[in-house]
């Protein structure tokens, strides 16, 4: 028979599973920076802990105010999803974030992932958005859960800073942005407008759309968009990585903003 301490463990390692994640509305924080984050924003509901990291990060997990469990080396491994666990994961409850709300508050700049599965870029790419000023993330069509592991290490904790959109229907969303006064801009080798041009463009009210690298923006995204502008480049390379090509844009966006 499971203690209630082997229970607790065995529910939260079924949040590294995006089904459990989506029905209990929790995820799984791994590793002292998250979890001061995660803290920081009143999100921590409970701390598993080895007797070791315990003793490191004594002052974190006083100052989370939630039930801290002692576990054993093994325990924190199958709570872990790294190579070298960090001994230290917090079960943590969603931000809300509502898509109608977050249009109502009339954002500036918002970064739209297409489709992006690959959880270090879309985990970069909300860590862009937050360092260069963006109001939002929207995460559509078949993009990766922003709660995966990968995902939220990748953010360096940025998903607690910008908020975080997931709606799977890709059109419904593009149609909202446009209906809440966002035009969609998109980035295309063949784009007739060039990103050191574009001030005048940038200067409204903008929503940039991204997909993921190996395809790029499905066609009705695209064919979407209000502009398609591109990135001139100078070297041999094709083309930039999504979360280059993301930095560029959205910096470039946030400096015509700071302008303004």
């Amino acid at each position: 028979m499971l203690t209630e301490r082997s229970a607790r463990v065995v529910a939260a390692v079924k949040l590294h599973r995006h089904a459990a994640r989506k029905r209990e509305q929790r995820f799984l924080a791994e590793g002292p920076n998250l979890i001061e984050a995660a803290v920081a924003h009143g999100l921590v509901i409970e701390i598993f802990a080895t007797e070791s990291a315990e003793q490191r990060h004594h002052d974190l997990l006083v100052s989370a105010q939630a039930p801290v469990h002692l576990v054993t080396d093994r325990a924190a491994k199958a709570l872990s999803d790294t190579v070298t666990p960090a001994g230290l994961v917090a079960v943590c409850r969603h931000l809300e974030t509502d898509l109608q709300a977050l249009l109502a508050a009339g954002p500036q700049l918002v970064a739209v992932a297409v489709g992006i599965g690959e959880p270090g870029n879309a985990g970069t790419l909300i860590r862009i958005a937050d360092a260069t000023g963006a109001d939002a993330v929207v995460l559509t069509g078949n993009s990766v859960d922003p709660y995966n592991g990968k995902c939220l290490r990748s953010s360096a904790g940025s998903i607690f800073n910008v908020p975080v959109v997931v709606a799977a229907d890709t059109d419904a969303v593009l149609t909202a942005l446009r209906e809440a006064g966002l035009q969609l801009l998109a980035t295309a080798l063949d784009g007739e407008l060039s990103l050191d041009d574009a001030d005048s463009v940038l200067a409204a009210p903008t929503a940039w759309l991204f997909g993921p690298e190996a395809q790029g923006l499905p066609e009705s995204a695209a064919g979407a968009a209000t502009h398609r502008l591109h990135i001139p480049m100078r070297g041999g390379a094709e083309s930039f990585n999504v979360a280059a090509a993301a930095a560029i844009c959205l910096y470039q966006s946030a400096r015509v903003r700071r302008r303004a």
